[in-house]
């Protein structure tokens, strides 16, 4: 069966990572594509860069890589890692614009082969890389009880939590281990008693154990350090998120860069004064008719900020914001 996947934001993406290059630049320029999905973003992407110029796609997922491979251009180039691995394949300052689309693709969540949703039974997998790693079935038959309810409160912030970890452990112990995505939902639904209008109440444990199950917030750490390493002075950082966890650390990191904090009283002259390592340029959402044609886009929030010239690219996510 064929999923199909419309991207979020794609018109306000592409013009955000490329900023002021078109195709009739003459310039080379390379553009970095976190997370590849099923191509929106980089099939864009490519319509407007010229010959000389370059697209690199990272994706975990094998299907996202068979899809990438049906695009027969020499400018691009595709790479089957995280994204957070990104400054293992490339230079230091050698990236002109970097684009990240966090969370998962509208494929992975409506093929119930994978794991993902709970609105469909089918194995209870969750990993975006299917070819290694331990699937959400296996993580929750060995977890302790504790582990379980820290993931379900701290990924999916759920006041439930302890409930649902005694819950998936009780059921474990009777020797009924979770193996279907419709047995989890079954479980939780059973123990989560109120809920947001028109919210499963499954919705945020399974968010909770994809994250978990994918170190999804591992990587969006790893990768955020790894684009500013990556990105040339005045290169571009536009990353899409869709939910608080996610949006909370974008935030930070850019904010963090874009400020600098001198302990009062610090003798020290205008040229010793540490520099900004980033500006802050937009904060965009999608626009109503984009949400009423897709309404997986209402959460999104695109995040945009310009590296600046002749800062450490040594960078720690160390502050609050």
């Amino acid at each position: 069966m064929t999923y199909t996947h419309r991207p979020v934001l794609l018109a306000e993406a592409v013009t955000s990572v490329l900023g002021e290059a078109t195709s009739s630049d003459q310039r080379s320029i390379t553009i970095i594509d976190g997370t590849f999905g099923r191509g929106g973003h980089s099939r864009a992407i490519l319509q407007q860069l010229n010959q000389q110029s370059r697209l690199i796609a990272f994706d975990k997922d094998p299907l996202a890589i068979a899809e990438a491979k049906t695009i027969q251009d020499p400018r691009f180039q595709i790479i089957h890692e995280s994204f957070a691995s990104m400054a293992e394949h490339l230079q230091p300052e050698s990236v002109d614009g970097v684009l990240l689309d966090l969370g998962i693709s509208s494929p992975q969540i409506d093929d119930p082969t994978r794991g993902f949703s709970f609105r469909g039974d089918g194995p209870l997998d969750m990993r975006m890389d299917t070819t290694r790693g331990q699937s959400a079935a296996e993580w929750l038959a060995t977890a302790e009880q504790k582990e379980i309810a820290r993931v379900i409160k701290e990924y999916g912030e759920e006041r439930f939590a302890v409930q649902i970890a005694k819950a998936i452990v009780a059921r474990r112990e009777q020797g009924e281990s979770l193996t279907r995505t419709g047995e989890l939902a079954s479980l939780v639904a059973g123990v989560v008693r109120t809920r947001e209008a028109g919210q499963d109440p499954a919705t945020r444990t399974f968010q909770a154990i994809r994250i978990h199950i994918n170190q999804e917030l591992t990587d969006l750490e790893s990768g955020l350090n790894a684009a500013m390493n990556c990105l040339k002075p005045n290169g571009l950082l536009a990353v899409i998120s869709f939910h608080s966890l996610e949006d909370r650390m974008v935030k930070q990191f850019m904010q963090n860069l874009s400020q600098v904090s001198v302990p009062r009283g610090l003798p020290l002259t205008e040229e010793q004064m540490p520099k900004p390592q980033a500006t802050l340029l937009d904060r965009i959402k999608p626009s109503d008719q984009e949400v009423q044609e897709n309404p997986r886009a209402r959460s999104a929030i695109l995040r945009v900020m310009r590296k600046l010239k002749n800062n450490s690219t040594n960078l720690l996510m160390e502050r609050g914001s």
